[in-house]
């Protein structure tokens, strides 16, 4: 090891070396280098780089001869304890030897010295331009190294520290150093910030409403046949809507037309025996009874067939999804086909979800944004609130929330759809960002 080499060799190889650091991508590339590159000149037992941090932490970066220094060993927790006491002792910005037998070592250090290292350290700094330390490069000798190489390999060692510079630079450009009464101050600004008093808010789906439509439903049992009304069209009273289908009604008041013929024939013929067989008066009243009978279920069903063809109760527009949806389909008495509404009088109909449910009260403010307008919103006030959630058309549980449109905006068309804004009591800021996390937490711990 003492051997000198060949001058112009020497250099030509300490070249290599300073060419391999500058191509590092990386600071573990650049540790990786700076530990094993180094051994054609010294033939060291071992190298260790370390990087040096704020308050004098220290963060192993590479051993020669492993990829990745990543395991709890005992080696490795030793090495730790003993880069701390080697950072102590190198304080300049030269390489220093570091020989055990003339040091003051703690037990532990030394038994593990014996066991791992051989008998001196030769360490070398890593300095930035202002002269603050980036790391140490620890090489592991059984003697000093020969006395002209330390010079020799300022270059070498000029390259490693500007490349260590330039490879954390990002990571301390950001790096902010506050002194204790900054961080107070900074603390109580947080806490004036936290309290400062805010509305708060939740969004939910709306759609828009009208506040006077009117259900219209099936008034018997039957398949609907026509649909006489397109989605959205404009009706007035008496309009017919939609028809179902009469032949099941026609045949049944065919029936009970014959019927009634038939009883009506019968009670004729049980009078005009009445004049010659008295048994027979006493037919008559049962007779009657059949008649009248017969002639309630005629006009009963005479009374459905008219109400097959269903009229709009009031003028508006007809609400409802697709012509094709109601053709065929078999409904009973009471099922809902549409809905006849004022287009006049627009509402915000909100499906609140249970998760983002706050306290509201009639008259809350409402903001609608509209998916077709978000530039024009929509303001209101609520109008009434559900106290009894159930599963909205999403499949999301919610309360049914109904609120008012101020004015009579033109864009406020019946159908559209979008994102509602109500607005609760004033409450902290620090509460409004909280709320939710809070709430997650405590249905999760049950605390």
């Amino acid at each position: 090891m003492n051997e000198s080499l060949p001058h112009p060799q020497l250099l030509l190889s300490l070249d290599a070396v300073r060419d391999l650091a500058l191509a590092a991508p990386s600071l573990d590339a650049l540790a990786f280098s700076m530990a094993n590159d180094l051994y054609p000149f010294l033939q060291f037992y071992q190298a260790v780089v370390f990087a040096e941090h704020e308050g004098g932490r220290l963060e192993l970066l590479a051993v020669s001869g492993l990829a990745k220094p990543g395991e709890d060993s005992p080696y490795l927790v030793w090495l730790m304890r003993a880069g701390r006491f080697l950072a102590t002792q190198a304080g300049g910005d030269a390489p220093v030897w570091l020989a055990r037998d003339r040091l003051a070592l703690d037990d532990d250090l030394v038994e593990g010295w014996q066991e791992w290292w051989p008998a001196g350290a030769w360490v070398l700094p890593v300095l930035d331009r202002e002269g603050h330390r980036l790391g140490l490069l620890c090489v592991l000798l059984d003697e000093p190294p020969p006395e002209a190489f330390p010079g020799l390999l300022d270059g070498v060692r000029l390259t490693w520290s500007y490349c260590w510079a330039a490879l954390s630079r990002r990571r301390r450009r950001f790096r902010i150093r506050l002194s204790k009464r900054q961080y107070t101050i900074g603390a109580v600004v947080l806490a004036l910030i936290m309290a400062v008093p805010v509305p708060l808010t939740v969004l939910a789906p709306a759609e828009v409403v009208s506040r006077e439509a009117q259900v219209v439903s099936s008034p018997v049992d039957g398949v609907v046949e026509r649909m006489l009304v397109r989605p959205n069209q404009q009706v007035e009273a008496g309009t017919p809507l939609f028809a179902l289908e009469e032949t099941t009604l026609r045949n049944r008041v065919s029936v009970l037309e014959k019927q009634v013929a038939v009883a009506d024939a019968e009670l004729m013929a049980a009078s005009q025996r009445a004049f010659d067989n008295p048994q027979s008066k006493g037919e008559l009243a049962e007779l009657g009874g059949v008649a009248q009978q017969r002639r309630a279920e005629l006009a009963a069903a005479t009374a459905q067939l008219t109400r097959s063809q269903v009229k709009s109760p009031k003028a508006g527009v007809a609400v409802f999804s697709d012509v094709n949806d109601w053709l065929g389909k078999p409904v009973v008495t009471g099922e809902r086909i549409l809905s006849v509404a004022d287009p006049g009088k627009p509402a915000m109909r909100i499906e609140l979800p249970v998760a983002d449910a706050i306290a509201l009260e009639p008259g809350a403010e409402v903001t609608l944004y509209l998916t077709a307008y978000p530039l024009t919103p929509l303001h209101g006030k609520v109008l009434e609130t559900s106290y009894q959630a159930k599963p909205s058309e999403s499949g999301v549980v919610a309360y049914p929330l109904l609120a008012s449109i101020d004015g009579v905006p033109a864009h406020a068309r019946l159908g559209l759809h979008g994102t509602a804004k109500l607005y609760g009591q004033r409450v902290t800021l620090a509460y409004y960002l909280l709320r939710r996390p809070l709430a997650a937490v405590r249905a999760w711990t049950g605390w």
